[in-house]
This record gives structure tokens, sequence and C-alpha cells, in this order.
């Protein structure tokens, strides 16, 4: 599983393997939390953050609704919120498909 230390960690062996010997692993870190939280930040503030390739980060505004509490059955009502929505662009879809294919030509799938 990757988590941001992992994935700061893959960068910095790719770049350091790549011509760029002088950047440190805080620097990668920092560069990694400043794109995390700008893109954070665009859609809190309601924008539309597309990375070609990669996919959308957008919000769905969420309007408020009658619901029910599981435990007690007692009606209650929902806020209204936004929430954040995610669409993989082609390329990672692409990539996806590619690389499950390899993993299941070993289980015998087509």
């Amino acid at each position: 599983m990757y988590n941001k230390s992992t994935l700061v960690d893959a960068l910095s062996v790719t770049l350091k393997q790549n011509e760029f010997h002088d950047l440190s692993r805080s620097d990668i870190r920092s560069a990694v939390d400043l794109i995390l939280s700008r893109i954070g930040e665009a859609v809190a503030e309601g924008d539309r953050v597309e990375i070609r390739g990669f996919g959308v980060f957008s919000h769905h505004d969420l309007p408020g609704r009658r619901g029910r509490n599981p435990k007690t059955g007692e009606s209650v009502i929902v806020p209204p919120k936004r929430a954040i929505h995610f669409k993989p662009g082609l390329d990672l879809r692409n990539e996806v498909d590619r690389l499950a294919k390899v993993q299941n030509e070993g289980y015998g799938y087509p």
C-alpha cells in the first residue's frame, strides 16, 4: 500500500536516478505536501482540478435530506455537505487495466 511516505521515497529514488541528485528527501516531501495542499484548497473553494492523463478532482454539493438513525430508527435531518469526487483519467484507467491483465494472466484469466 502506498502512503505519502512511500510516495516520497519512490519519488526520491526516481529523481536521483534522473539527474536531480541535489534534491533532498525533505525538498521532495515539501513539494508533495504543497501539491496535495493546493489541490485540497482548490476543491474546497469550489474549483475543479484536472491533471491530464491522471484524473479530475472536483466536488459535489449534496443537499440536506431526512435520514434515519440506524440504532434507534429515529428520523434525523442530515445537513447539506460538499463531497470530494475523483474521476480517473483515461491514461490512468488504461494503466490500471493493463497491470490487472498482467497480474491475472498467472491465475488463468484471459
